[in-house]
């Protein structure tokens, strides 16, 4: 039987793990807290009857640290479906477990939601399938995420008009459109885009989520060269929303945000006081970012994280204003100025996005006004921190892409990208039409 005093060496990072007896695996599960939830199976041991099978007929755990949630949520169903657990699957109770269902013998392979009992034992070859996965929610929410990334149709036939979903570009292009074009050879290269899409979307269930990304920003570089900038707007929202998607974590009702937020945010404290030793709290972080491409309707955001927790009614956005901002320091200099010339609360931690030169920028701003307040910036390929010390001298930090602290600075940088890019593209949207 699995006890608390089993899990000292068991980290608090993202993960799988398995519960078993001997060699018989009984339960998979994942986390982005692997100590936690397993701790959290131990204790609701004492007042849940399943949850006490599970740990009273346990005798070893055996876990799998992953560099991010949707690792762990690919790597959790595909144990499921090599060990066949016999608590994962009783735990459904009447239901079958979701798999998520690609076919791949039609001219326009379609994408679904289909139970264990719907899949059959005919045809195999005609389809593949990805799962199992324990919760609708989960499930939805990752073909809802991806579908905005590579759009895919989802309909049973072939109409004679576009269906709904192309008209919000969730399906694009849509087979029924390809198949009213006239010209073969439009209706080829429409065919074999829409071919290719599927092909990406199955290597993201595969993990190879680094390859489609390398070529997302392959083609974002691409058009900004080419100076097609509304098209870059949306191979940057792609990227976004992909990064999102592998580093943050897919919610499932079982766990509490709550308590795992804070834990990230203890971590984050505590690893920062030892580079700033007036850091006490972190009650409220703040994030900026500046959007804009080739220097039209730049805007920035600020994004503020209170008690490890995105409070987005505390959100600001700047459309910045001095003509003569024309580099992105002298606009985060604009926008710290302005910012700290509001009655607002003040921060316990200021991230920037960038390195160095952002973080040089932002110091000498609070210096000048008076404010002692600790900045961090977070630097990309790979993610790293920048701190300015006393001596004026940078420091690097590398943590793991795995540290649930790191995670949080990261989290927090994302959602500013998010929150900036949008307004950027309001903004962009209103001078197109004026």
């Amino acid at each position: 039987m699995i006890e608390k005093k089993d899990l000292k060496k068991i980290p608090a990072t993202f993960g799988v793990y398995l519960f078993k007896n001997k060699e018989e695996v009984i339960y998979v599960g994942k986390s982005v807290n692997l100590k936690a939830r397993i701790l959290s199976h131990i204790e609701s041991a004492k007042v849940n009857k399943k949850e006490a099978q599970i740990v009273k007929n346990s005798d070893s755990i055996n876990y799998v640290i992953t560099e991010n949630d949707f690792q762990s949520l690919l790597l959790e169903s595909e144990l499921i479906k090599r060990y066949k657990p016999k608590y994962n699957f009783s735990w459904k109770d009447d239901k079958s477990y979701l798999y998520i269902k690609i076919t791949n013998s039609e001219g326009y392979p379609r994408i679904f939601l289909i139970r264990k009992k719907d899949i059959g034992s005919d045809d195999q070859k005609k389809f593949i399938v990805f799962g199992p996965f324990s919760s609708v929610n989960v499930a939805e929410k990752l073909l809802r995420e991806i579908r905005r990334i590579v759009p895919f149709c989802s309909e049973n036939k072939i109409s004679k008009r576009p269906c709904f979903y192309s008209k919000i570009n969730l399906c694009n292009p849509c087979p029924n459109f390809i198949e009213l074009q006239q010209d073969e050879k439009i209706k080829r290269y429409l065919k074999r885009q829409y071919r290719n899409n599927i092909k990406k979307i199955i290597k993201i269930f595969e993990g190879k989520v680094v390859e489609i990304l390398d070529d997302f920003y392959k083609q974002l570089r691409s058009l900004i060269k080419d100076e097609k900038f509304e098209e870059a707007i949306k191979i940057r929202e792609k990227i976004f929303r992909l990064e999102r998607l592998i580093n943050n974590p897919i919610k499932d009702e079982e766990l509490s945000s709550m308590s795992q937020d804070q834990n990230r945010q203890s971590l984050l404290l505590r690893k920062l006081s030892v580079y700033f030793g007036s850091l006490k709290k972190l009650s409220r972080i703040e994030c900026y970012d500046v959007s804009n491409l080739q220097q039209k309707s730049p805007a920035a955001s600020m994004v503020v994280m209170a008690n490890g927790i995105l409070d987005k009614k505390e959100y600001r956005r700047f459309r910045i204003k001095h003509l003569a901002s024309r580099s992105d320091f002298e606009r985060i200099r604009e926008v710290i100025l302005r910012r700290f010339n509001q009655n607002w609360s003040e921060p316990d931690l200021i991230v920037i996005d960038g390195g160095r030169p952002q973080v040089r920028v932002v110091t000498e701003t609070l210096a000048k006004i008076g404010k002692e307040i600790p900045v961090v910036g977070i630097a990309k390929n790979p993610d790293r921190l920048v701190i300015r010390e006393k001596n004026n001298k940078f420091l690097t930090i590398k943590f793991p892409q795995t540290d649930m602290g790191f995670r949080l600075i990261t989290l927090i940088r994302d959602e500013a990208h998010r929150f900036a890019r949008r307004y950027h593209i309001k903004l962009r949207e209103k001078d197109f039409l004026i």
